[in-house]
């Protein structure tokens, strides 16, 4: 598969007046403040330059397809898409390409896709509304307080998380998001048969996201014989990827159900 075609053209960069917010209708830098515990975070925010349509796309497109994770409401899915659909949650998309491309591809499934990223937020929206897109919103801030505050029991048909940090020094491990916590606050919220996929293409990261799925109980793998999955057709092959295939790098995929609940079987 190739990455999302026909990327829109950039509009001029407005100069801003002194002390007007950079994006005064957009999203907020920390939208959950000192409400929450403070934590070991499994992300680290990266300042890099917003282009001028990104910019753009931010400005308009923000009060319509964005949310910040304040962790102050349960969201209602439906309401917030305009439909019943199927909701599937992405945490970290980067750039969005590859969110762009799943959604046009599956219009009858919605993406809530998470991430820190401020450039990338506005690349996604942009690309949204230049394909047409509606069946994406893009929530600014931490997915474990999105999760745990802000999603309902059994609300979600699949959650994906794609090339997560790996932070490969020993001493960062704890910062992974792929942990036994983590999975314990997303089964409350995935559906009895909805599926978490993981990919990465760091090795020891992928030998330690199998370990911990396979020994929780609320998740089973989808391959009969255990172990890594090939990657589904639905996921795109990104230039990121790409880049790291052609590096010699290993990307491994894991396809994992949520198993009923004990009152369910």
């Amino acid at each position: 598969m190739s990455d999302t075609p026909n990327t829109p053209t950039e509009p001029a960069q407005r100069t801003r007046a002194k002390g007007e917010p950079r994006f005064p209708d957009g999203p907020t830098p920390d939208p959950a403040g000192s409400h929450f515990e403070r934590r070991i975070r499994s992300f680290q925010p990266r300042r890099s330059r917003v282009t001028a349509g990104q910019a753009d796309s931010l400005e308009r497109l923000w009060p319509k397809w964005g949310l910040d994770i304040d962790g102050q409401r349960t969201l209602d899915l439906p309401e917030l898409f305009g439909n019943d659909n199927p909701v599937v949650l992405e945490i970290g998309f980067g750039m969005g390409e590859a969110t762009a491309q799943m959604a046009a591809e599956a219009p009858a499934t919605n993406i809530l896709a998470a991430d820190v990223h401020t450039p990338g937020q506005g690349n996604l929206l942009r690309l949204a509304d230049h394909h047409g897109l509606s069946n994406i919103r893009v929530a600014n801030g931490d997915a474990i307080i999105l999760l745990r505050e802000m999603l309902a029991p059994d609300s979600l048909d699949g959650l994906r998380v794609y090339f997560p940090d790996p932070w490969p020094k020993k001493r960062h491990h704890k910062r992974r998001l792929i942990q036994p916590e983590f999975l314990t606050l997303a089964a409350t919220r995935l559906k009895p048969g909805a599926t978490l996929h993981c990919a990465t293409d760091w090795e020891p990261y992928a030998g330690q996201m199998l370990e911990v799925l396979d020994a929780d109980p609320d998740f089973e793998n989808s391959q009969p014989d255990g172990g890594f999955a090939p990657r589904p057709e639905f996921r795109p092959l990104t230039r990121f990827e790409g880049q790291g295939l052609d590096k010699g790098h290993v990307v491994n995929d894991l396809l994992f159900r949520r198993v009923p609940h004990d009152d369910q079987r």
